[in-house]
């Protein structure tokens, strides 16, 4: 900037052009630099590759969850529930012995309802009442399956409605199946990119997925009041949970 004395002493402001156009220079240079940068990104983002992988892993279960129960019958509601709660509290009697502990058992349903006489001649009219109690039981040792059935069974029980088996730290199986799917995309990206002449790059992005870990065998029966259940045989065979990974690689 230059400034300069007029012929009548009054001070007057010359610019210097030249000086003036350098800022705008600067940013347009800064400006064009950001768009040349943008634009290399998006074309080496646009090259990639992009693969699943899978994990699975497995692991004896060690834990099991049994729902056992017991239907009465009787003429009037309060026989049928008499004799439904005498035979429940010979099962919690005999849980008890099998030492497991009270926040391992939970009623999971309850439920009376009348039965009615379908004959022709008789239709609607009803009969007697019938109740069910069902007890959801957790059974930390896999090994005891078998003797807690024969106990439940023996103390009154007459319906067995399942039993699913599980572990009882899934997280760590669930972290052996993701190390698994990693390696596995890794794998199948550098396959790709040996196919297709190219290097690959760094990691771009990752998802994950995984699946519920799958129940082990199920059993399902329903028995008669006996005098002494044997314990079954139990098999619990081994359980799995698989996790998918989907990964996008650079490539150059």
């Amino acid at each position: 900037m230059a400034i300069g004395w007029t012929a009548n002493n009054k001070r007057s402001l010359h610019v210097n052009s030249v000086n003036s156009k350098k800022p705008a220079l600067r940013l347009a240079a800064l400006a064009f630099a950001f768009v040349a940068c943008t634009a290399t990104a998006a074309l080496a983002e646009s090259r990639s590759i992009t693969v699943t992988g899978q994990g699975e892993a497995f692991a004896k279960p060690d834990q099991a969850a049994v729902n056992a129960g017991i239907q009465t019958f009787a003429e009037t509601v309060v026989q049928a529930t008499r004799q439904n709660q005498a035979v429940v509290e010979k099962i919690f009697a005999a849980l008890a012995e099998q030492d497991i502990p009270d926040k391992d058992i939970q009623t999971s349903n309850y439920s009376i309802w009348a039965e009615q006489d379908h004959h022709e001649s008789r239709q609607g009219r009803i009969v007697g009442f019938r109740v069910s109690n069902i007890v959801s039981v957790t059974i930390g040792d896999i090994d005891k399956v078998g003797e807690v059935l024969a106990a439940v069974t023996n103390a009154g029980a007459n319906t067995i409605h399942g039993i699913q088996f599980g572990v009882k730290e899934p997280a760590a199986l669930e972290e052996k199946a993701r190390e698994a799917a990693m390696r596995d995309a890794r794998a199948r990206a550098e396959a790709l990119a040996q196919l297709a002449g190219v290097q690959l790059g760094e990691i771009l992005t990752i998802s994950t997925s995984s699946g519920p870990i799958s129940p082990g065998p199920m059993a399902r029966r329903s028995m008669e009041m006996a005098d002494a259940a044997p314990a079954p045989g139990i098999a619990p065979g081994e359980q799995s949970v698989s996790v998918w990974i989907e990964a996008r690689y650079a490539i150059r």
